[in-house]
This record gives C-alpha cells, sequence and structure tokens, in this order.
C-alpha cells in the first residue's frame, strides 16, 4: 500500500511542517506519528542511515509537542542507527541529546544511563570519549544523589582509562568511587576502590603518590578495618623493604582476586621498577623505615 511506503511517509510529514502560503501553522502532531512510523519500517529493513534520519524528526517532533520524554527515547533510537552504521561522533552526540531531554523530564537515572549507553558504543572505537561520557553520566547521579547508582559507572571509567594508559586519571576515578561509596555505606566497594587506586599508583612506580593516598585512606575509620588496609599496608612495606617476593606474593592474594580484573591484571604485575630507589627514600625520610607492626 502506497501510505505504508516510508519515504512516502516521510515526504508526507516534511510538507506537514513546512510553512507556505497555503500552509500558516505546522502540523507537528500529524507529522512525528508519521515520522514515527517510517523510522520503524526503516529500521526493519535495516535502511539505517534512512531510519535514523526518520528517528531524529520523530525526537524534533515530540519536542515541538512538549514531550521531552518520547523525544529522548526517538533520540536513543537515532543513536543506536548511528552504532549500526559505525558514525560515533553521531552516537556521542545524539546519546548527549538524549541525556539533556531526560533531564528536562527530571530523570536523572535514564539521563545516566543514556550516557552509560553510548560509553559502551564508544569504548573501542572513541575510548577517549568514552571516558568522558562515564564522568557525565557519574556527574548526573552525584549532583541528584544518587551516587549508589554510579559504583559500575566509576569503575568502567576507570577500566577504560586503564586501557588508554591514564593511570592518574583511573587512580582519580578509582577514588571518586571511594567517597560514594562512603556517602552510601557501602563499606566493602569503598575499601576496594581505595586499594584499586593505591595499586594503580604503584603500578607506575610513583610510590609517593601510592603512600600518599594510603595514607589518606588511613583517616577513614572504614578502611582501617578491612582486609584491604591489611593488604595495602603490606604492599606499602614490602615496597619500602624492596621485598620483591612479597610484592609478587601479594599480588596473587585471595584479597586482590576479589577486585576488578583491570586491577587484578595489575597487581600480578608488581613491582614495574626499581625498588632500591624507593627503599633508600625511606631510609632517607624522617622517621627511617616502615614498620610493618605499627600498620596493623
Amino acid at each position: 500500500m502506497a501510505g505504508s511506503d516510508p519515504e512516502k511517509l516521510v515526504a508526507k510529514a516534511d510538507k506537514m511542517t513546512k510553512l507556505s502560503f497555503t500552509r500558516w501553522n505546522a502540523d507537528w502532531k500529524n507529522a512525528t506519528v508519521l515520522y514515527e512510523q517510517a523510522a520503524v519500517a526503516f529500521r526493519l529493513a535495516k535502511h539505517y542511515e534512512k531510519a535514523k534520519l526518520a528517528f531524529e524528526k520523530a525526537s524534533k517532533g515530540q519536542e515541538m509537542l512538549s514531550s521531552p520524554w518520547d523525544a529522548a527515547k526517538h533520540m536513543e533510537s537515532a543513536a543506536a542507527m548511528a552504532k549500526e552504521q559505525g558514525t560515533w561522533n553521531e552516537v556521542s552526540d545524539f546519546y548527549k541529546r538524549a541525556s539533556e531531554l531526560y533531564i528536562e523530564c527530571g530523570r536523572s537515572q535514564p539521563a545516566s544511563d543514556a550516557l552509560g549507553k553510548g560509553a559502551r558504543a564508544l569504548e573501542d572505537s572513541l575510548p577517549e570519549e568514552a571516558a568522558q561520557l562515564y564522568i557525565y553520566a557519574c556527574d548526573i547521579l552525584e549532583e541528584d544523589e544518587k551516587e549508589q547508582m554510579a559504583f559500575d559507572l566509576y569503575r568502567a571509567a576507570a577500566s577504560v582509562y586503564i586501557k588508554l594508559e591514564k593511570f592518574e586519571d583511573a587512580a582519580t576515578m578509582l577514588l571518586r568511587l571511594g567517597l560514594a561509596a562512603d556517602k552510601c555505606s557501602a563499606k566493602n566497594s569503598q575499601c576496594k576502590a581505595y586499594l584499586s587506586a593505591i595499586i594503580v599508583y604503584l603500578y607506575i612506580h610513583d610510590f609517593k603518590q601510592a603512600e600518599k593516598c594510603y595514607n589518606d585512606c588511613l583517616q577513614t575509620d572504614v578502611f582501617m578495618g578491612s582486609d584491604q588496609f591489611r593488604v595495602a599496608s603490606k604492599l606499602i612495606s614490602a615496597y619500602r623493604e624492596g621485598d620483591i617476593e612479597e610484592i609478587k606474593r601479594i599480588g596473587q592474594s585471595s584479597n586482590i582476586s576479589s577486585l576488578d580484573h583491570v586491577i587484578i591484571r595489575l597487581a600480578r604485575k608488581l613491582p614495574t621498577g626499581e625498588l632500591d630507589v624507593v627503599r633508600d627514600e625511606a631510609v632517607d625520610e624522617p622517621g627511617g623505615e616502615l614498620d610493618e607492626d605499627n600498620l596493623i
């Protein structure tokens, strides 16, 4: 039937939205229905470029009809079509726009979810952009005091940064996870995040930063009483003593095995540099070498 031809549906809808001497008001209500029908038909036929454009127009129509929720849904569909095409910049743009529309509805969770979907789609092709989308997704939930919903997003961002070898950024995300977990009284996640950050710094052989991170984490009673604290204290002590075998043993321990896979891989490669410098610095510092008995 001619009326079901998606090309003709789009053409008819386009006419409804264009003003002329005979049409003084755009008919967005009926046009949007036609765009939606056309988009679905194009998608079923795997004409992804045409489906993407039709979903964009359907989203615009729902905006004009003051329905940002439906507009966001259509924008996510456009993003899915862009993903099928491998047009990754559009994937990012569409998911960002969908998130903005969800925000207009006052819905932080789907707004964050949209960015998370975009980030996952971009991890292989545009990892830098993926990390940024994960961060934006976390920001939205933090602003709405829903940090407990962001734990996987923090971890995902850290994982992407590790793959990019941006280890300081990865540690920053892990510490953000620790703070978020603290607010939610998620003690296990908090302590694992702190230990993971320390391991990241040790992996890049930045012992001073690892030790500073460790000392900062000691300010929290939860960490002080945890298994992760005991592992961290033993690692710091082993580094100061230059005990390679002890570092390797700790890297294979069960407490390390309970961390995220990307962190486990880093821990099992420790130590990554010469330990003589670390040991010499420890001796030169006020207070001399670290006494492990004082750490436990």
